[in-house]
């Protein structure tokens, strides 16, 4: 699944049937090379929701069990969304400093998280090579 198709989508309490945000960004923890959260809109009880508290990412909705799943953003999740840290649109280079491309969408694994391919214009990164974030760049691993 692509980051890009995300957004948007409905998050809806399997308790209640009702609908508690729609997903507003994905959180991304370079490191880990996984989603870790996901910035909700439209919300009443928080606007952060954590990847280890869905129950489901369908291909139509996301499910949780009920809006007490959300919280105020904490501070690694918030460090972690600032746009430094953010990977969407950045230069990707490479652990020696060649530059790959820029990232125009994240696919990742609805079940687990995992990021599986950075994609650039012209081209694709696997995930498992992404070594960090920061202002500048994306590092990924060389091959």
């Amino acid at each position: 699944m692509r980051l890009s198709e995300t957004l948007g989508r409905q998050v809806v309490s399997t308790a209640s049937a009702a609908t508690v945000g729609s997903i507003h960004e994905l959180v991304i923890d370079p490191q880990t090379a996984a989603v870790v959260a996901m910035i909700l809109k439209k919300t009443d009880d928080g606007d952060t929701l954590r990847w280890s508290d869905i129950v489901a990412f369908g291909a139509d909705a996301v499910t949780v069990t009920g809006a007490d799943k959300l919280t105020s953003t904490p501070p690694e999740i918030a460090d972690l969304h600032r746009k430094t840290h953010r990977i969407m649109g950045k230069r990707v280079l490479t652990s020696a400093g060649d530059e790959l491309g820029t990232v125009a969408d994240v696919e990742f694994d609805p079940d687990t998280g995992g990021v599986t391919a950075l994609v650039l214009g012209d081209g694709r990164v696997a995930g498992g090579r992404l070594v960090g974030a920061g202002s500048y760049a994306v590092v990924v691993r060389d091959e």
